[in-house]
């Protein structure tokens, strides 16, 4: 089995909150990483609500420096100050993000007791870990503004199973076996096809606020889960045009022309509060595996 992907939907709000939707935060955990896609207003209590911890947050990516997207970031960095975070704080975002950071921790004075490492980003990969890496391309939303990508590399694995009934004990032939050679033992021989099978990469991606762009599409493509915003239904095609966004609609045929297994509806305007479900049957006219979210939800990936 593939190591799991939790994330958690903070905020599903737009650039006005809403009492059921706060501004725009998602968390994405993987076995040790805490990954922070944007810090709106009033992200530190939606982590208390969802009982988890934000002082276990290793990396905090920006979209961009609109303000129901980073208000919540001089709180959170203050409360790390005081609540004993002791590892370096890595924090992503499109070109201006230094020397922002930097004014924010000129205006709000507190005292700094952990290391934070700041690095401005364009597209293609930006971080490359153990298991996982990160990518990033450049939307358009009038100031720097970054989509992000979260790839688990598939790899080759040994069923199980398998192994046991086909009485070939563990040891180091199986080394063998993973990386595709065929062995012999006690005078059988043993094919690796018969044995392994390839894990497929897993890759979540996360367009927040941009208009409809050719970029999109080639970085969403064969995602697991592709987050996107629904700021603005159909029939407002012009205003989200004029604002910068995209509607339901473009983010659906985006969906079904990339090949994602499942389109996630998020950054939801406040005025559909009374019918939210005109946005989520507007997508799934176009691409049956929408899902709209709600504050606090959960996905396993």
């Amino acid at each position: 089995m593939a190591s799991e992907v939790n994330v958690t939907f903070l905020g599903t709000g737009d650039n006005i909150p809403s009492r059921t939707r706060n501004h725009t935060s998602i968390l994405l955990g993987f076995n040790e990483e805490n990954i922070l896609f944007d810090c709106g207003e009033g992200t530190q209590r939606q982590f208390r609500k969802a009982g988890l911890n934000p002082c276990k947050i290793t990396r905090i990516l920006i979209s961009h420096w609109h303000g129901d997207h980073v208000l919540g970031l001089p709180g959170l960095l203050s409360t790390f100050a005081v609540s004993g975070y002791n590892r370096t704080l890595f924090i992503y975002g499109p070109k201006g993000t230094k020397d922002k950071i930097r004014k924010l921790l000129e205006v709000f004075n507190f005292y700094l007791s952990y290391r934070i490492e700041i690095l401005e980003v364009d597209s293609g990969v930006f971080y490359k870990g153990k298991n996982f890496h990160l990518e990033a391309e450049r939307m358009e939303h009038g100031i720097p503004c970054l989509a992000y990508s979260f790839v688990l590399p598939g790899s080759a694995r040994i069923d199980k199973e398998k192994l046991k009934k086909s009485g070939l004990p563990e040891g180091p032939m199986l080394q063998k076996i993973k990386a595709g050679e065929d062995v012999a033992y006690n005078g059988r021989k043993f094919r690796s096809k018969d044995l392994v099978y390839r894990e497929e990469d897993k890759k979540i991606s996360v367009v927040l606020d941009t208009k409809e762009n050719p970029r999109i599409t080639p970085f969403v493509k064969n995602s697991d889960v592709f987050i996107s915003e629904a700021t603005y239904s159909g029939e407002l095609e012009k205003e989200a045009e004029e604002h910068l966004h995209m509607t339901v609609s473009q983010v659906a045929r985006i969906a079904k022309k990339a090949k994602v297994k499942k389109l996630v509806l998020t950054h939801v305007s406040s005025r559909y509060s009374k019918n939210m479900r005109q946005i989520l049957d507007e997508a799934k006219e176009t691409f049956k595996e929408s899902y709209l979210v709600k504050d606090l939800e959960e996905m396993k990936i």
